[in-house]
């Protein structure tokens, strides 16, 4: 019996296509034939990138009218391309490159991949990645070189520590953090020429004195001219960075200010901090309009499971794919902070950490995470309110339970009598 399809085939009349290199691009308008109803015209169009070439390419497609400007999302050089036709007033589209993947058995040049691209693209067979709005990518310009500045500075830590160990010095194996005010100073005197176990240990503060007699035989080692030159350039430079990271999260409070309620109510999510809810606004930004449900950006962030079903099996299922690395990296840090807590997130973890793994766990309380985001940031009056650690224990009732471990114990070869206690 047939039934009518949810899907329509409507073209779009006026599209245009980018293949981008970094030099030039290639454009393909298709556009209605003026003199054949029903046939469509083309021009193919070869455009350099530079920014003047760019406003040309912007005039000439408002000319011609077009509605849709498509673009795959090749490295960066896509960028200034979409910023530029954004502030001429068109809509740009970046879409994923696998999405448009050429038929195989084609040729494939840069104007044949203009033209397919312009065709999937008036036929609606493609849909637009999330692209922010500017005021989001500035934010996410920052958060992201915060992370990689902090990754530079931990990669510098790390070379100090094999120095150390290089130095027979076995500070690290003393000191949870050598890089704290006790273990600053004590790298400090190295520096200035103190060689004497027993003064660089008195330098220990507050409860490290306590190890005083191990600090003693940890500085006990050959700490060279050659590695305090190579220590005290390894120190600046983590300095160096730290001065970096501090500007740049005094950038971000500045343009995070707009986004100030936001903020404060992903704040209140367990495991959730202000830098984490810092880095969740400038990855998915606060309009959730974009998603029309929790369902459709925990499957754009790639926290949901895969479908593959082939002959009817299931083939490849609970893998997630790789999604926005910076957004799953904190989702996956808030995780295993909730995970510490007596919470609903923290038990949920637990209940799914001893059936399924950590690893597993700590996806499926990400996902639970990103859901609690999206109703949040839906509703500007809505605030985050704990289920608690026992909901799972109210949700399953006593008769639920009582049918449940009477099941398991039949299931065991077991009679069982029930007699209620005194």
């Amino acid at each position: 019996m047939l039934h009518d399809s949810e899907d329509t085939e409507e073209i779009i009349e006026r599209v245009a296509a980018l293949d981008i290199g970094k030099a030039e691009l290639v454009a393909c308008v298709r556009v209605p034939n003026p003199n054949s109803p029903g046939r469509r015209a083309q021009e193919i169009t070869t455009y350099s990138t530079m920014t003047r070439s760019l406003l040309g390419l912007g005039e000439r497609l408002r000319e011609l009218g077009v509605s849709r400007v498509v673009m795959e999302a090749t490295s960066d050089y896509w960028k200034p391309v979409f910023y530029i036709l954004e502030a001429q007033g068109l809509d740009p589209w970046l879409v994923n490159a696998k999405d448009v993947k050429h038929l195989p058995g084609r040729p494939k040049t840069d104007r044949l991949d203009a033209v397919w691209l312009a065709k999937i693209a008036e036929r609606q067979m493609i849909r637009p990645s999330f692209v922010p709005p500017p005021r989001i990518r500035l934010l996410r310009d920052l958060t992201r070189y915060r992370v990689d500045l902090i990754k530079a500075r931990t990669a510098e830590k790390n070379r100090v520590e094999k120095l150390l160990e290089d130095a027979q010095i076995k500070l690290s194996a003393v000191v949870s953090d050598i890089f704290g005010i006790s273990g600053r100073e004590m790298l400090a005197a190295l520096l200035a020429g103190e060689r004497d176990p027993a003064v660089l240990a008195q330098l220990a503060r507050s409860r490290m004195r306590a190890k005083i007699p191990v600090l003693e035989q940890a500085f006990v080692g050959r700490f060279t001219d050659h590695h305090a030159f190579l220590l005290r350039t390894m120190l600046a430079r983590i300095d160096e960075t730290s001065a970096d990271i501090a500007a740049v999260e005094t950038r971000i409070e500045e343009l995070i200010v707009p986004f100030a309620q936001a903020v404060s109510q992903l704040d209140e999510i367990t495991g959730v901090g202000i830098t984490a809810a810092h880095v969740v606004i400038a990855e998915i930004g606060i309009d959730m309009s974009r998603f029309p449900t929790a369902a459709h950006l925990c499957s754009w962030a790639r926290f949901a499971p895969g479908v593959k079903e082939s002959a009817g099996k299931n083939k490849g299922r609970g893998t997630t794919g790789h999604g926005n690395p910076y957004l799953a990296r904190v989702l996956g840090e808030a995780a295993v902070a909730a995970s510490r807590t007596d919470t609903f997130l923290g038990e949920r973890y637990r209940r799914i950490a001893r059936r399924r793994g950590k690893k597993k766990a700590i996806v499926a309380v990400g996902r639970s995470i990103l859901v609690i985001i999206w109703h949040l940031l839906s509703d500007p009056d809505t605030r985050y309110h704990d289920l608690g650690s026992d909901f799972y224990d109210h949700r399953i009732g006593p008769d639920r339970k009582k049918r449940n471990h009477i099941r398991q114990l039949e299931a065991l070869g077991y009679k069982v009598t029930l007699q209620p206690a005194a």
